[in-house]
């Protein structure tokens, strides 16, 4: 894309430039586990409005582990691009899954949920 076409909003058919990627290209990416094993696949992205900054990837681990299809919030700081995989990598085990707090009925706008679930998974919390 040029730097003309970017300022003079006309429309683009690129959905990944450098470092950015759009939204659309990340639902339905793969997530990968130990030993390039596909373990699910990326549902959709929950982002904070204020910040603009990614808070979770819903992800659907079909039947990842022999659980029932089922979405789970994980925090967009568990997972890594792999550009061999042409996908994400995550380290989230069985055990952790099973174990992660359980999710509220409001559970996007419940603080002490998100505060539970990142010191669960160990990573900073996308607020702090």
């Amino acid at each position: 894309m040029t730097d003309t076409a970017m300022h003079s909003g006309q429309p683009t058919d690129k959905n990944e430039t450098g470092n950015l990627i759009s939204s659309s290209k990340v639902e339905g990416t793969a997530v990968y586990g130990a030993g390039d094993d596909k373990v699910g696949s990326i549902d959709h992205l929950m982002i904070d409005k204020m910040s603009g900054r990614v808070a979770y990837a819903v992800m659907d681990f079909g039947g990842f582990l022999g659980m029932g299809k089922d979405h789970y919030p994980v925090p967009w700081s568990k997972l890594t691009y792999d550009t061999s995989l042409d996908g994400y990598r995550t380290d989230i085990t069985e055990e952790q899954l099973k174990g992660a707090p359980e999710r509220t009925q409001n559970w996007a706008s419940d603080r002490d949920w998100e505060d539970r679930t990142h010191t669960y998974y160990g990573v900073a919390a996308y607020y702090v």
